[in-house]
């Protein structure tokens, strides 16, 4: 007879290695695919379905052969295969980034669920765990429900533990691969219950590998950090002239980037630095919801001295990483914030001439930053004649997000205007005071002399956005589905990445 002892510790440590290996999935996919909902809806998917099938297998090998060195064996396997992981799936990954690069379909996706693959193996056989631990517990018909509840009990508090321990502790304290290896030495222990003690020389093994040094998770050319925070993979990089990049998980948008020389970038950042005349009064305060590491903040003190700028960011890491990076403890008027956009403006009692919206969880603008009701939220934190620009999102002949945020917005602003500065970027700008075309024209014709080629932009490309159709709501925002639309699509018609920049690049004729 079995004791239920180690078939209970055995049923809670398979549920912690499934969910466990679930989180480190998502952190090792991230920095290649993101951590969309559709990556996370995969990830979810597969691991559902591979427990399904795990139940079944696991019930038809019990009533087969209900033998608790089976039992052991099954779960030694799992532990192989968990850390098998971070090993394997890298030359997968790599296939992935470049099919990221190049913005090619099918690439990105055979990728994907190849490496999603990689998870269903181990997941499949801790699946096994529970139905043939049930198998081998029952004694008596009598209490057959009560052990099984009893059992499947145990797996759910393993889960749990295997949700918060890896997202809450290990990953950011040791890394993911140190944490699958960690969760593999777990089950390889668990299974010398049943297996005997020998096979501890195997689970030591695996604890071993953790002393192997990680390395760069993605290495290119120029790295000077990378880091996993709670929120998110972040990479620093820099190029040959000089420019450091800020990536955040999948790498494939710049976040921010600092120049030794200049201020200036010609990325969207530079847009922002346009639109101050549109007040026709002295920018005196700005909020930034998406400070990053600081690029736009940086440019925005350096061209209107005296400014003072609040900086929301919600990832402090990356706070972090713009201070010793990125200049940002050097940028005069700056008070960085280390918080969600939206409860920020809600517990302020500050007002703004300018309210910045340009925070991404790549590849999408948070749903409750696009809503009528953080619109109207923003409305009230601006001065009067103040206004909000939003960095939106687009891509070439496809109009739809930014046409639904404008139309959003134009719901509790008294003007919107859409100004498609590059050719993936977009601005919606929300005034407080609408202006006629002339106004608007006489307020760009003012400001530092040197943006003159970016206000005449402005003043030739922006437009007016009617509010037609819908208005988004926080109860519904489809963000994601729209946007996995539009970059599907793009993808599909074999739309191609290439970067364009605005005439304040530094270098530019």
């Amino acid at each position: 007879m079995t004791d239920r002892r180690s078939l209970y510790v055995l049923v809670f440590l398979a549920g912690v290695g499934t969910l466990a290996t679930e989180i480190c999935a998502s952190r090792l996919l991230a920095p290649y695919y993101g951590s969309s909902t559709i990556v996370w809806a995969n990830i979810i998917g597969l691991t559902l379905a591979s427990l399904s099938v795990g139940y079944w297998l696991g019930g038809r090998i019990a009533d087969r052969d209900p033998s608790p060195r089976l039992l052991g064996r099954l779960v030694f396997l799992a532990a192989l295969l968990v850390a098998l992981i971070p090993f394997v799936s890298r030359p997968i990954l790599d296939v992935a980034a470049k099919g990221l690069d190049e913005l090619s379909a099918g690439a990105v996706v055979g990728s994907f669920f190849a490496t999603l693959l990689l998870f269903a193996p181990p997941v499949i056989v801790l699946g096994m765990v529970a139905p043939f631990a049930i198998r081998l517990a029952i004694r008596d018909i009598a209490s057959a429900g009560e052990v099984a509840g009893r059992l499947y009990a145990t797996s759910t508090l393993g889960s749990l533990l295997g949700t918060f321990l890896p997202a809450l502790v290990l990953i950011p304290a040791i890394g993911t691969q140190r944490t699958f290896l960690v969760v593999a030495a777990l089950l390889a222990v668990s299974s010398c219950f049943l297996l005997g003690p020998r096979y501890l020389v195997v689970a030591a093994g695996l604890a071993a590998l953790v002393l192997v040094p990680p390395g760069a998770i993605k290495s290119q050319a120029g790295l000077l950090d990378e880091e996993t925070s709670y929120h998110q993979y972040i990479q620093v990089v820099e190029k040959p002239d000089g420019r450091r990049l800020l990536y955040l998980n999948e790498g494939v948008a710049v976040h921010s980037v600092w120049r030794p020389d200049s201020v200036l970038t010609g990325g969207v950042w530079d847009a922002f630095l346009a639109l101050p005349p549109l007040l026709g009064s002295r920018l005196e305060h700005v909020a930034i919801l998406g400070n990053a590491a600081g690029t736009t903040a940086r440019a925005l003190a350096a061209y209107y001295p005296g400014v003072q700028i609040d900086g929301v960011e919600l990832d402090p890491a990356v706070s972090r990483v713009g201070r010793r990076w990125f200049g940002m403890g050097d940028t005069p008027g700056l008070t960085v914030h280390d918080a969600d956009a939206r409860p920020f403006l809600r517990s302020t009692d500050e007002r703004y001439d300018l309210v910045v919206v340009d925070a991404y969880h790549q590849p999408y603008v948070p749903f409750y930053l696009a809503t009528r009701e953080f619109f109207r939220l923003v409305r009230d934190r601006l001065a009067p004649g103040g206004l909000v620009a939003l960095n939106v999102a687009a891509v070439p002949d496809d109009d739809r997000l930014v046409e639904a945020v404008g139309r959003t917005a134009a719901a509790e602003f008294r003007q919107v205007l859409e100004w498609p500065a590059l050719r993936f970027n977009t601005i919606v700008l929300g005034l407080t005071e609408p202006l006629d075309p002339a106004e608007l024209e006489r307020r760009l014709r003012t400001g530092p002399s040197d943006l003159a080629p970016l206000r005449e932009l402005l003043a030739r490309d922006a437009r007016l956005l009617e509010a037609s159709g819908r208005a988004w709501t926080d109860d519904r925002a489809p963000v994601e589905w729209l946007t996995d639309r539009m970059i599907i699509e793009y993808a599909a018609e074999g739309g191609r990445l290439d970067e364009d920049y605005l005439p304040t690049r530094p270098g530019s004729p």
